[in-house]
């Protein structure tokens, strides 16, 4: 049962007992794992109230081969990002990325997955509007979206192949993956060259400048992607939060051109 450490991301954070703490981390060299932090909740405990979601530190544990809950011995913390709580959209997307890499991330080491969430979490909470933090949320999920491996296409047709150029009529199929030309999906609702084009730039992991364009869009497109290719008819929890936040924070409503995809 060797004592190991490494870099360390808190995902999830819950009592296991009156004393006692089981967190869910993401970390640079094991992966996905839970642990056990005896003595956690105790007012003097060693850890000082620091292991909370969105927490980032050094974190040391025993690692017992072939089970599923190892021991915490101690965390340094390297970064607590409480600037998420200043607001609703950020909280929210913050916690989504949090569980898709729950329900995807896997016990194998994958750094650029680490890399990935850290910088997303540090984006939304440096973000200095709602719009903005908004923007790094959905940059966030897409970048994370494409390290899994379900990255949409976006410039051919998921179903005929064919080679769609930046100004042609789409339609966003989430199911299929991708976009779809208008001969191969005749019906629905079209999806605009400018949506689009701030997808690939949010696939890219990059927040535009002041927000996107469409952001009724932007969260149909999510939604409908996360439920048609990763939810597995087990609905993401935090995702109606993110959207609900999000929606309320539009200064006017979504038209149904906004909201409706493919």
């Amino acid at each position: 049962m060797p004592l190991v450490s490494t870099r360390a991301l808190v995902l999830q954070s819950f009592p296991y007992s009156e004393t006692s703490k089981i967190l869910r981390l993401y970390t640079w060299e094991h992966g996905l794992l839970s642990v056990m932090a005896k003595g956690a909740l105790r007012p003097r405990s060693r850890y000082g109230g620091v292991l909370e979601p969105f927490t980032e530190g050094q974190a040391a544990f025993y690692l017992k081969p072939g089970r599923d809950l190892h021991t915490l011995s101690g965390f340094d913390l390297v970064r607590s990002r409480q600037a998420l709580g200043r607001s609703l959209v950020g909280f929210a997307g913050a916690s989504l990325l949090a569980e898709m890499v729950l329900r995807v991330g896997a016990e194998e080491a994958q750094p650029a997955l680490y890399a990935a969430l850290a910088g997303a979490w540090d984006r939304i909470a440096e973000a200095p509007t709602t719009a903005e933090a908004l923007a790094a949320s959905l940059a966030g999920a897409w970048t994370l979206i494409g390290l899994m491996g379900f990255a949409p296409q976006l410039e051919e047709c998921v179903v005929c192949g064919v080679e769609v150029e930046p100004g042609d009529p789409v339609r966003f199929d989430a199911v299929a993956g991708g976009v779809a030309c208008t001969r191969c999906r005749p019906a629905g609702r079209m999806l605009e060259p400018e949506s689009r084009s701030e997808l690939r730039v949010l696939l890219a992991g990059e927040v535009p400048a002041g927000g996107v364009g469409r952001p009724g869009t932007h969260r149909a497109l999510l939604r409908a992607f996360l439920d048609a290719q990763l939810a597995h008819d087990k609905p993401f929890r935090a995702l109606e939060l993110f959207l609900d936040h999000a929606g309320a924070a539009r200064p006017a409503p979504a038209s149904p051109a906004d909201v409706d995809v493919a």
